[in-house]
């Protein structure tokens, strides 16, 4: 199966970098591109994508609000923003939009392909390292962001049983399903059906909007990222 990727960013270079990595990879290809988010829009409702790389400053129609149309599109591809350090608050705005992940601009190449990759498969991006040192940055300002999901936190948590509880707490310290179940000593089938019900019960979207609920609610703060990377 051939992943399709739409690349969204007002600099023709950095989009042509882009193709030139992504169309060299056999499981993936680029089937569009916008230098702006109306234009990444318009695109999105005639040409079907399944990961959409979005920038999230460009003129005109940003990046949080093309993600916020995007994603309200019938079978909305899932949306990875593009950031770099000194946009912490377009990231924590993005994933209100309903970013499924986000990756900083200048991440190997090898980042990017994974995140595409990761992000496909129903995954966040959170355990590249370059994204976890960036969820270092950000992680202090999720509590108290409109990036949650809507009603009260605590019962949002209160559904989960001890087990489901450590899960999420691994899955906002950016583990991936395979370390999830390495450090809780249980399969990878059993993690990933915790995960499923974590995202259930929590009402998130995806594993992103789970971790940022994490962070919120002060399930995991930012000191327990630092020592466990």
């Amino acid at each position: 199966m051939t992943i399709r990727v739409a690349l969204v960013d007002d600099q023709q270079m950095v989009r042509a970098g882009f193709r030139m990595v992504i169309d060299s990879q056999p499981d993936l290809t680029v089937v569009g591109e916008a230098g702006d988010g109306a234009a990444a829009v318009a695109m999105l409702r005639s040409t079907p994508a399944d990961v959409v790389l979005m920038d999230v400053r460009m003129p005109g129609t940003d990046g949080i609000e093309a993600t916020r149309q995007v994603t309200a599109l019938p079978d909305p591809p899932r949306v990875v923003v593009l950031t770099t350090f000194d946009l912490d608050e377009y990231v924590v705005a993005a994933i209100g939009a309903g970013a499924s992940g986000f990756l900083l601009k200048d991440a190997p190449p090898e980042e990017m392909l994974a995140a595409v990759r990761t992000v496909h498969a129903g995954d966040s991006v959170i355990a590249a390292s370059s994204t976890r040192r960036l969820l270092q940055h950000v992680a202090p300002m999720l509590r108290g962001s409109a990036a949650a999901p809507a009603g009260g936190e605590g019962a949002e948590l209160g559904e989960l049983t001890p087990r489901e509880r450590e899960v999420l707490v691994q899955m906002a310290l950016g583990a991936t399903n395979t370390e999830i179940a390495g450090r809780l000593f249980v399969s990878e089938a059993t993690v990933k059906t915790h995960v499923g019900r974590v995202l259930a019960k929590t009402g998130s979207r995806d594993r992103v909007q789970a971790v940022v609920l994490a962070y919120r609610t002060g399930l995991v703060s930012p000191a327990d990222l630092l020592r466990d990377a």
